[in-house]
């Protein structure tokens, strides 16, 4: 077995991506949660310097801090607002996942996931030697983000139109699970997968 698989994981909102995430980490891989990580990245000063210049005032709370709703309203209520914060967050983000891999690498990990929705988009992808993603059919995705966010259905609906389609992931993935059935489901494909990457 090769000294430490680097995997990609990714998907639109609602598809089950943190499920495979859990899935990978039971299995002995470590996880990079980059939306942990762009949360870390909020809280320093220049990130919020930028995000306020570019989205107004109104993305802080009452303590100062980037309030995490404020900002997704005002950012993935469209694709150009999506775009900015994209560029504001996607530096810092990869920096701290370079390092992170880095380290993982080092103490020996099996497996390093990089749990990220934009793992294309941010040129995440290219620290992977495989990319996996996980997608799930609009309605149950819909389902899922309303019920998980406590949105409404206008508002998921404008959180999955700032992303790209099933189609965008599953044609730049090396695999492709389905995260539209049970958890249960999900788990059992990611094993199979995992130590077939392993073994590649």
């Amino acid at each position: 077995m090769s000294k430490g698989v680097v995997i990609g994981l990714t998907g639109p909102t609602g598809a089950g991506k943190s499920t495979a995430g859990e899935a990978f980490a039971r299995l002995g891989a470590k996880v990079i949660d980059c939306d942990g990580l762009g949360n870390e990245i909020l809280e320093t000063s220049s990130c919020k310097e930028e995000l306020t210049a570019a989205f107004g005032a109104s993305i802080l709370g009452r303590d100062g801090t980037v309030s995490r709703p404020a900002l997704a309203q005002a950012a993935f209520s469209s694709p150009e607002g999506a775009k900015k914060l994209n560029e504001i967050t996607h530096p810092a983000i990869l920096a701290r996942m370079e390092s992170q891999i880095r380290a993982f690498l080092q103490e020996g990990a099996p497996a390093v996931v990089v749990d990220a929705a934009l793992l294309f988009e941010s040129g995440a992808d290219q620290a992977c030697q495989a990319t996996v993603s996980v997608t799930a059919a609009p309605e149950i995705r819909l389902a899922r983000i309303m019920r998980r966010d406590a949105i409404s259905e206008e508002e998921a609906r404008a959180r999955m139109r700032a992303q790209k389609d099933a189609e965008y992931y599953e044609s730049r993935s090396d695999y492709c699970l389905d995260g539209g059935g049970s958890p249960e489901d999900l788990a059992a494909a990611v094993e199979q997968l995992y130590h077939k990457i392993l073994e590649r």
